[in-house]
């Protein structure tokens, strides 16, 4: 069944704060293979300009994956059949460890392609002051649509 085209261009409240912590940066860090020392380590992470040790440029997927657009049933999303398609990260600075930040996601696009819909969720990761940080666009497709 094809998604719901009333979704394209709907934003969605914005998600509960998430605190970035040293922990999580070195979790992500491990569980994606990279040891460069300025997500792990304080000094290095200073050394090279940075305040605190900061996250590896695909962090905020984890920060994006509470996305309150994929969980309404109205938008006819089936989990089961999703595959990823493309993300891609625009910063306006590092994440950093003490980041509390919070993400607006917004549908912005939806189409078939052949017996596939492919949707693009654009979210706006910022504090809860509202000082950018980043843009993430995750591409999913849902197969046999």
């Amino acid at each position: 069944m094809p998604l719901n085209r009333d979704f394209i261009g709907r934003s969605f409240p914005p998600s509960d704060p998430y605190e970035v912590s040293r922990v999580k940066i070195r979790e992500f860090a491990d569980a994606i293979g990279d040891g460069n020392p300025i997500y792990r380590d304080p000094e290095a992470a200073k050394a090279a300009g940075h305040p605190d040790v900061i996250a590896p440029p695909t962090f905020p997927i984890v920060v994006s994956l509470g996305n309150p657009a994929l969980a309404d049933p109205a938008l006819g999303l089936n989990y089961a059949m999703v595959v990823h398609g493309e993300q891609r990260f625009e910063y306006t600075r590092p994440v950093r460890a003490g980041d509390v930040l919070v993400c607006t996601s917004t549908i912005t696009e939806i189409r078939s392609i052949g017996n596939n819909e492919k949707m693009v969720v654009e979210t706006e990761i910022a504090t809860p002051e509202g000082e950018p940080v980043c843009k993430t666009y995750n591409t999913i497709v849902e197969r046999g649509a």
